[in-house]
């Protein structure tokens, strides 16, 4: 899943699509639905499809916008709605609502202006965004972070536009749509545009003069046709240039966090499909691509009602029943254990199903001999313990001092390696998807009734890892991986409050002092912090060349100033305020509010079954996220520190593992010789590339070559290569020629995994975790080529996260065996981060190190880097040999 992509979708024009494409379905009550159901199956499949992190549907409230007030034949052709679709639309903000999905809408503003609004805070946040749309006009909202995927024909026929598709299509920039609309209008909106201008001219004009404000500036140098069309219809095309701009600061709120996506509210939902007789959608949900066992009508018997699972069990009140508990867990050394309660408070009930029972314990205020019996349970090694989300579960207990001993199986991390792709994995979808049972939501019976899923799913998912030949990943890595997360979110990271306070006030003067200086250049004050202030300052005070425009005014997002920075101070300082104001709210305050005042540490949240590559990731707060590219931001790390006075912070760092991963899985002869000969792979490829000796290598070559040699495995274009390392984009086609021409064994990877991933469907990591692929066949370009990309590094990334990993359960179980007091306390990308007393160290270093390049025999070395030091940040190498800080 991708927590950091956010799609949002064009309300009605996904459902006019909808309607337009699949003919009239009614249910036996007559109610029309065809458009509420190709709304939503195009909806899941999309959302199957690229696995966001958030969701949100924009709809037009009303047909009179602003616009209609600066033209009143705006949209003015437009038909009226069909009677069959109006109706439909409540259908459809049902299921959204049953699908936990977000709805904007505000009168006076259509809906591109809302999504224009949601992807300019998306930015803002660092979010990837996929607008759904069928209209052109949100072309104009492309960006290095924002993707369009415009419908055509259809639901199922699509186009994904990034910058250069926009390019290659229309032949100008993103940022050029609105002056290309000025000057084309558009008929299906009745926006007028220049009478007898063209695509194909228009997009010439506009390479030659960079807006249309300039292509009028410059009407003399223009041939006398276009020059005399253009001075007649100038404020027209001013007009529709304004009329097809959207607005991105709609006056609407925009809450980021409130569009998660955690995937529906099953029960409504399936109540809901059940009421609008969406039988196929029905079947997806229930069944999933699972297995198809038993006959149709069997099948088709359970699609009338959505019935809940239900199971007997005994409510515990009387001793006796504790002991029949105790005595038929140990006779089969197994049971299922489903808890529900807060990490804060602990254990609120508990539900624990063996082979023969289910039973039921109301913990919270019950007397000791409940909690006494879960202990005696929970702790005896020779009963395994089957649970859904065993993290949550070790948690819990822990806030009652009992340990989770012999962790027997996690149905969510079974699921997760079963399908790493799905945003959801809770116990009930699981449930649903697996068993084909819908558990009830809420009440007494949920907790029974979820244990004994449990019980069953076990040997399911069991059966599915091994028929997949993941129980080694599973059972050796993931599973033991769960305690050892544990453990590291409830030991904590300590953080010396103090110096945070003292970055937030260094920060704080930097920021007045900065403001100060902005206002001195400006010539008066402003607020720095407002885009319409700030514009009038660049653009019509300070004159600066205007780059963008938006509805409201003078675009000043970071790529406007990045782009005027060389033309006045004033820009540079800009930038500087808003990072220095970032690294202030975000980490100077904002990590100060997360620590935990009876630990005094910071207790993140390490997501197991989150990333599709298998990497873990970080949560509230997001310490795998720290900017370490400017100074100030490194120097975050400096506030991670040591529990214990007598304590270092000791790091461990992989060397290059995705390319030494490369090398292993390529074979390409210079890259295992470089690597095992302990030469720098960027100095080497820069050599091979440029053709010089190593030794002649210049830093900006290196810099160079490690730019391919990172973005070749990625699947990055020449033009992707050509922005970042700032060269045209024949010199990147060089580049890309050369490296491959040199190291024809990384060539012959990327060819041989996309024509296997093709054949199969899914790519596997050195330990065989699997990624399926579905869009490496989509018959769209763009489509297929991200599923290329992607078959070519999930299995670096993937084999990457599967050795560090590795390395964890092994580095934790040598830590336990020896009983250091050391601690791991945190995983950031190829670095494990450890709280060790000073006289462990000797013990602990070569401990990790051999841990962890020993994780795995690949064909080339792994090289791990030791550093030790009073703070993250201050962490110095370690000379091994004499166990010493260098």
């Amino acid at each position: 899943m991708s927590l950091d992509t956010l799609i949002v979708v064009d309300g009605n024009s996904l459902a006019y699509r909808a309607f337009h494409a699949i003919p009239l379905l009614t249910t036996t009550r007559g109610l029309i639905t065809n458009s509420a159901y190709g709304f939503t199956n195009m909806l899941l499949k999309l959302i199957d499809d690229v696995q966001p992190g958030l969701v949100a549907v924009a709809f037009d409230k009303g047909r009179v916008t602003f616009r209609n007030e600066q033209y009143s034949q705006y949209k003015a052709n437009r038909k009226a709605m069909p009677d069959e679709l109006r109706p439909q639309f409540p259908i459809i903000k049902d299921i959204l609502k049953a699908m936990r999905i977000p709805i904007f809408e505000l009168e006076g503003y259509e809906a591109d202006d809302l999504i224009g609004t949601i992807v300019a805070k998306a930015e803002q946040t660092g979010l990837s965004t996929l607008i759904v749309t069928g209209d052109r006009d949100a072309l104009q909202l492309v960006s290095p972070r924002t993707k369009v995927l415009m419908t055509k024909r259809g639901i199922t026929e699509h186009e994904i536009y990034d910058e250069g598709k926009v390019w290659e299509r229309f032949g100008v920039y993103p940022n050029q749509f609105t002056d290309f609309r000025g000057l084309t209008g558009d008929s299906s909106d009745n926006i007028p545009g220049v009478p007898g201008i063209g695509e194909k001219t228009a997009a010439k004009l506009l390479q030659q003069y960079p807006t249309l404000e300039e292509v009028l500036d410059n009407l003399d140098r223009l041939p006398k046709g276009q020059r005399e069309k253009l001075e007649k219809y100038r404020e027209q095309a001013l007009l529709s240039k304004k009329l097809a701009t959207i607005e991105q600061q709609a006056p609407i709120e925009i809450d980021l966090a409130a569009c998660s996506y955690s995937g529906p509210d099953y029960p409504p939902l399936l109540e809901l499909f059940t009421e609008l007789e969406f039988r196929s959608l029905i079947k997806s949900i229930l069944n999933k691509q699972k297995d198809q066992k038993g006959s149709k009508q069997q099948k088709d018997s359970i699609l009338p009602a959505v019935n809940r699972y239900q199971v007997g069990y005994q409510k515990i009140t009387k001793p006796e029943i504790l002991q029949q508990l105790l005595d038929e867990a140990r006779q089969h050394g197994k049971i299922s254990l489903l808890l529900s309660g807060t990490r804060e408070t602990g254990v609120a009930t508990a539900a624990i199903a063996t082979q023969d029972n289910v039973y039921y314990i109301p913990v919270e205020g019950a007397d000791a001999p409940y909690l006494k019996t879960i202990k005696e349970l929970c702790e005896d090694e020779q009963i395994a313990k089957l649970c859904h989300d065993g993290k949550n579960t070790i948690w819990l207990l822990h806030r009652h001092g009992i340990e989770l001993n012999n962790l027997g199986f996690d149905t969510m991390i079974a699921a997760y390696l079963l399908n790493p792709a799905t945003s959801n994995y809770d116990l009930e979808d699981l449930a649903m998807e697996y068993l084909g049972i819908v558990l009830p939501g809420k009440g007494e019976v949920a907790a029974p009734a979820g244990s004994d899923a449990i019980n069953k799913l076990v040997p399911v998912l069991h059966d599915k890892i091994k028929e997949l030949q993941e129980e080694r990943l599973f059972y050796e890595v993931e599973l033991p991986l769960v305690k050892v997360l544990a453990k590291m979110e409830i030991a904590g990271v300590a953080v010396d409050k103090d110096m945070l306070a003292e970055m937030s006030a260094e920060l704080g003067q930097r920021l007045s002092s900065l403001s100060a200086e902005i206002y001195q250049l400006a010539g008066e004050e402003f607020n720095i912090n407002s885009p319409k202030q700030l514009g009038k300052i660049l653009f019509e005070k300070l004159k600066l060349p205007v780059i963008k425009k938006t509805k409201t005014g003078y675009s000043t997002d970071a790529s406007v100033l990045e782009q005027l920075a060389e033309k006045h101070d004033i820009v540079e300082k800009i930038l500087e305020h808003r990072q220095l104001a970032k690294l202030k709210s975000t980490y100077a305050d904002g990590l100060a509010m997360l620590i935990n005042k009876k630990t005094k540490c910071i207790h993140t949240t390490l997501h197991q079954t989150v990333t599709a590559t298998g990497r873990l990731s970080s949560a509230e707060p997001n310490l795998q996220n720290i900017p370490i590219r400017m100074e100030l931001g490194r120097r975050i790390r400096k506030f991670f520190v040591p529990r214990h006075k007598e304590n270092l912070i000791l790091t461990a760092d992989y060397s290059q593992i995705e390319l030494r991963v490369l090398a292993h899985i390529a074979g390409d002869p210079g890259f295992l010789e470089a690597f095992n000969k302990g030469q720098d792979i960027h100095a080497r490829t820069a050599s091979e590339v440029f053709n010089v000796p190593i030794d002649e290598v210049t830093p900006e070559m290196r810099e160079r070559s490690k730019a391919v040699n990172f973005g070749i495995v990625y699947g990055i274009s020449e033009y992707g290569l050509a922005r970042d390392i700032k060269v045209s984009r024949a010199e990147a086609r060089k580049y890309i020629e050369n490296y491959f021409a040199r190291c024809p064994g990384v060539k012959d990877y990327i060819d041989r995994i996309i024509r296997e991933a093709k054949e199969k469907g899914y790519v596997t990591t050195v330990l065989n975790r699997r990624r399926y692929l579905p869009d490496i066949l989509s018959p769209n370009r763009m489509t297929r080529s991200f599923g290329e990309r992607t078959a070519m590094n999930t299995p670096i990334q993937g084999s990457a996260a599967d050795i560090i990993k590795l390395a964890m359960v092994r580095v934790d179980k040598e830590l336990q065996d020896k009983k250091l007091k050391s601690k791991m306390i945190l995983q950031v990308h190829d670095e494990l981060i450890f709280d060790v007393p000073k006289n462990e160290l000797p013990v602990v270093v070569p401990l990790v190190k051999e841990c962890m390049e020993k994780a795995i025999t690949l064909d080339v070395p792994l090289v791990v880097e030791v550093k030790a030091g009073p703070s993250w940040y201050d962490a110095k190498p370690v000379d091994e040999a004499n166990l010493i800080m260098e």
